[in-house]
């Protein structure tokens, strides 16, 4: 036996492989002998038996063998050739549209076939549509499939015959050369059983199941050898984000000890006395800042918990040790929440803050550039402007990043590594700023330990005392008049309201639209009140007046866009109506109904619906009118909509799972993170190997 990794043979080793093909190939991430034997089928059929014509059901894929009795060309809409099969349990029809002379002579009366393909009903019963056919010899019979058929993911120009023939040889391949049994013997525990299926019989049994496997355990992903594959992907994505944690860890971050003095005096500005919840993470933060290892940690807080003062209390230890903060969020209306917050801490402590987003221009971003780089603004907050090239920070010790399903991975690093910057004081040192992200949006704990199992979770899990929960209500638009007299009511009693208009359509144009004609519309009718009128496409300056005026009690009722989702906090804003609601995913809605309740007064959000209504539509509304608890409703909207949704697009897509699901394979997270630090701590050697079978040549770490 040969000691040749398989992850070393290049595919161009094998029989029918040129280089046309080869690159053909690669499109499906097909560069080795390894990268085929784990590219798994999508789904299989069964060719292994034959099932009698009359035990034949719809929507089954099944062989069938029998003798034509009948073979017909009937012309109508579409000229077909039309055989009746039959053998001893009944009579079946195959219809082919596309067929030539040769074709109908030898699919005459008195022939016999067998054939495969979809059962489906028909004018004259159970029907095959151009079905997969041979002909039988009575005196030879024709032997079937040993094996299910695997159908592979496939591109243009690579057949599932060419796929199966290459994998066919990639497996014949592993009796002579080696492929790593990368997972090491492993301590007990609950994957034990998914780990006892050696990765060689897992790989042989997925590529060719033999008859009688559970072919819906494989349709679901529940088999043992996919659950063993499943384990061992998981550890690996794992693993990659422990090795970013370890690198990461292993340079030098500025040591930022607590500074009581400053810390009280930030206190003393707020106004407010902080949760025990707010204490603790404050606490937790603060520990971490004073050491010389860098930070990475996530706070998860639910709408209204009060992330951003414990984000402060950080700020002011890290510039008490005379480094800058920078602070990045997802939208300019939040990144102006944060700047008109920080300014009235930070201003009476003598904290020069620089504010920088993308619509900045010409002088103005030149003397934010300026304040930035020379260190006299010690805050600096930001849209994604901040990790732009011409940002040069002066001495970068803590980067915070809000709302982190917003970003991935990549941005999350690319802010990170403006602490390296050539102009950079401590870069000369080699340090790297400590990182705090923080998400309104609670992830359910099964994501954050795959998602985030680079950094270290905390959770404010308490609200400011007088919050009372938002009542909500879920009423159809039959209601619409009802609703605006309850507004109109309302407002006039002092308080006042949101309207949010949503569309189908991720258009800011559109949505503007229907914000300008539903504000025209309420107008009209409530023409007592003062109504204002927000939406993505005003410039900053007006988005900025309008949520001024609207805080200071001179508009009574705000039509907005979800513009508003994240960063207005108006405490007398006690109702809210959302147009559609059922078009909006849960953590929207949920994150929309935050804006409300900030005050001492009972609030009220009513989800208006247009009928009728889907049954997943229907599910968020329920959940959202059960429930306040933002961990619940992720749970509900993981349930729902599956990991990908829950994290954001620019999180999965630096988390490309090919066999796992972090749904399916819930039940596995706790075990997957103690296996992979063991793997980590005891067998570093294998950790490489792993990373690299299953992230393969878009390992997106290896620079981190």
């Amino acid at each position: 036996m040969t000691t040749l990794g398989l992850h070393r043979v290049g595919v161009e080793s094998l029989r029918g492989v040129g280089p046309q093909l080869a690159v053909k190939l690669k499109k499906l991430g097909l560069y080795s002998l390894q990268d085929l034997l784990f590219h798994l089928p999508l789904r299989y059929i069964d060719r292994t038996q034959i099932t009698p014509i009359g035990g034949v059901q719809p929507q089954s894929e099944v062989v069938i063998e029998g003798e034509i009795r009948a073979s017909d060309v009937v012309f109508g809409r579409r000229r077909s050739l039309v055989c009746r099969l039959q053998d001893n349990s009944g009579t079946t029809t195959l219809r082919f549209f596309h067929f030539s002379r040769a074709q109908q002579e030898r699919l005459k009366a008195g022939t016999l076939i067998r054939c495969f393909g979809e059962a489906r009903r028909g004018k004259s019963g159970i029907e095959f549509y151009h079905p997969e056919y041979q002909h039988l010899d009575k005196d030879r019979p024709k032997s079937l499939d040993d094996t299910l058929t695997p159908i592979y993911p496939a591109t243009e120009g690579v057949t599932q015959t060419r796929i199966r023939d290459l994998c066919s040889q990639a497996l014949k391949k592993l009796d002579n050369q080696s492929i790593d049994e990368l997972l090491p013997p492993l301590p007990e525990s609950g994957l034990s059983h998914q780990l006892s299926f050696s990765l060689v019989s897992a790989l042989k049994l997925l590529h060719n199941p033999p008859p009688g496997t559970a072919l819906n355990l494989l349709a679901c992903g529940e088999h043992p050898a996919q659950q063993r594959l499943a384990a061992e992907e998981l550890v690996a994505h794992n693993l990659s984000l422990l090795r970013l944690r370890q690198r990461i860890q292993q340079q030098k971050a500025p040591v930022l000890s607590e500074d009581v003095t400053a810390k009280n005096a930030l206190l003393e500005q707020l106004g407010f006395t902080l949760t025990s919840a707010q204490n603790k993470v404050a606490s937790e933060i603060s520990a971490d800042i004073a050491s010389s290892v860098p930070m990475l940690r996530l706070v998860q807080g639910d709408v209204g918990s009060g992330k951003t003062v414990v984000a402060a209390m950080a700020a002011v230890q890290a510039i008490a040790n005379g480094s800058q903060v920078a602070l990045m969020a997802p939208t300019e209306i939040l990144a102006e929440q944060h700047r008109i917050n920080f300014e009235k801490w930070f201003k009476p402590l003598g904290i020069r803050i620089a504010w920088l987003t993308g619509k900045i221009k010409g002088k103005a971003r030149e003397a934010q550039l300026s304040a930035i780089d020379d260190g006299s603004a010690k805050m600096i907050i930001g849209t994604h402007a901040l990790f732009q090239e011409t940002v040069l920070f002066n001495n970068l010790g803590l980067s915070i990043i809000d709302e982190q399903h917003r970003f991935g991975v990549h941005q999350r690093l690319a802010l990170r590594q403006k602490g390296f910057d050539p102009n950079s004081i401590l870069s000369g040192h080699g340090s790297a700023p400590h990182q705090l992200i923080m998400t309104a949006t609670p992830i359910p704990r099964t994501l954050a330990m795959s998602a985030y199992a680079d950094l270290d979770c905390s959770v404010i899990d308490e609200l400011p005392p007088g919050r009372k929960p938002v009542d909500t209500l879920v009423l159809s638009t039959i209601r619409r008049n009802d609703i605006i007299e309850r507004v109109r009511a309302s407002c006039l009693e002092g308080r006042q309201a949101y309207w949010v208009c949503t569309l189908i359509e991720e258009s800011d144009v559109l949505e503007a639209q229907a914000a300008e004609v539903t504000a025209n519309e309420l107008k009209l009718l409530l023409p007592e009140l003062s109504i204002g009128l927000i939406h993505g496409r005003l410039k900053p300056k007006n988005k900025l007046e309008i949520m001024e005026a609207f805080k200071n009690g001179a508009i009574n009722l705000l039509v907005a866009t979800t513009v508003i989702e994240v960063g207005v906090d108006v405490p007398n804003a006690s109702l809210m109506i959302i147009e559609n609601s059922e078009r909006l995913g849960l953590s929207q809605l949920h994150q929309l109904r935050g804006r409300i309740g900030r005050g001492s007064q009972a609030s009220h959000c009513v989800l208006l619906y247009s009928p009728p209504i889907s049954g997943n539509g229907n599910a968020r509304l329920k959940i959202m009118r059960e429930t306040t608890d933002g961990f619940k409703i992720a749970e509900k909207d993981l349930e729902l909509r599956g990991p990908g949704e829950v994290l954001g697009t620019r999180q999965t897509g630096d988390m490309q799972l090919h066999i796992a699901d972090l749904q399916r394979d819930s039940h596995m997270l706790t075990d997957i993170k103690l296996i992979a630090e063991y793997v980590l701590i005891n067998h570093p050697d294998n950790v490489d190997g792993l990373i690299r079978r299953w992230l393969g040549h878009s390992e997106k770490y290896a620079q981190a």
